[in-house]
């Protein structure tokens, strides 16, 4: 091999290099300043409570403070679209859930994409819904309610906490699937359906275990299933719907994204970081105790989870033609 030949192999190996090493710096030296972390609802949820799990976690590996932020309103998009805007630095995240794939289809006038605008950064955990009813109702099994809704068709009332909310969707799946006719009565919030479902004022309902555990365990509702694929571990004698509905599914989920256009390497660091996280014990055993379970993975398959999840609820939201503006 001549001189010239290896001068000219030596500048090419540098040059390849040279573009990776602002970007490998970038991520050695990031975070430069706190980050915050926007939850879009209010404190005291499942949505603020692991982020602020995970926002104490990352703020050790960073070295940085991570400052959980509220923007509750516009049924979630709020708060997501301050993201959407923010720079794609890394140092404004956003604490997803479920909400944006549903909100994606039933509002007309967003202003952003959520699938094409937000960075799959990881997935944190899943949570299923308890399918729960009044004791009033002379059902003691999916199967029996199916046949008694088909009997009264328009005389069951279905709570949520509101139009387009995660309770309210899998109801409408429940009835895209079963084929029966509810009537949905949305609340301003869980705890409100919650007061009206322990009155009897309304007879069935969709809500996660945190909520709704302790009036299942004193008697005052009654779980006739898990809307999840597998039963809980906290309630293992209560059957999935899918038990009797072949299927079904539908689960609460939780994960974290940034701006589009984030560095690889920021959202490579994140993710790592996150599900450092989840195997730590002190961390899974607290979503156990909030009725989820961790869901570790890559950014690409957190990705993957948004995009079929639009997909689906888009479907059920045409069913049940729902449109908010």
């Amino acid at each position: 091999m001549t001189l010239a030949r290896r001068a000219f192999l030596r500048l090419a190996a540098g040059a390849a290099v040279l573009p990776s090493m602002p970007r490998l710096a970038l991520a050695e030296t990031y975070a430069s300043r706190p980050v915050r972390l926007i939850v879009s609802f209010a404190a005291g949820g499942p949505t603020d409570i692991l982020a602020r799990l995970m926002g104490e976690w990352l703020a050790i590996r960073l070295g940085q403070p991570v400052v959980v932020e509220n923007r509750p309103g516009g049924g979630g998009n709020i708060g997501a679209e301050s993201v959407v805007r923010a720079a794609p630095d890394g140092h404004t995240l956003l604490m997803v859930d479920a909400t944006p794939t549903m909100s994606a289809t039933m509002y007309e006038k967003l202003s952003f994409n959520f699938v094409r605008d937000i960075a799959p950064v990881a997935s944190v955990a899943r949570q299923p819904q308890m399918m729960l009813v009044h004791p009033s109702v002379p059902t003691n099994s999916v199967s029996e309610f199916i046949a008694h809704a088909r009997a009264n068709p328009g005389k069951i009332n279905m709570a949520s906490a509101g139009n387009g909310t995660p309770p309210h969707m899998t109801g409408e799946l429940f009835k895209m699937m079963t084929d029966v006719n509810l009537t949905h009565v949305p609340y301003r919030g869980t705890g409100a359906a919650l007061a009206d479902l322990l009155g009897g004022h309304v007879q069935v309902s969709f809500f996660g275990p945190v909520a709704s555990i302790g009036y299942i365990r004193s008697g005052q509702l009654r779980a006739l299933a898990v809307t999840d694929r597998k039963r809980l571990a906290i309630l293992p004698d209560v059957p999935t719907v899918a038990e009797y509905v072949p299927g079904f599914e539908s689960f609460a989920w939780f994960g974290v994204g940034a701006p589009k256009g984030t560095p690889v390497e920021i959202v490579d660091r994140l993710n790592r970081g996150i599900n450092a996280g989840l195997a730590d014990p002190k961390i899974s055993a607290r979503i156990v105790e909030l009725g989820g379970e961790t869901l570790p993975g890559s950014s690409e398959e957190f990705g993957r989870l948004i995009a079929s999840e639009t997909e689906k609820w888009a479907q059920v939201v045409k069913f049940a033609g729902v449109k908010v503006e």
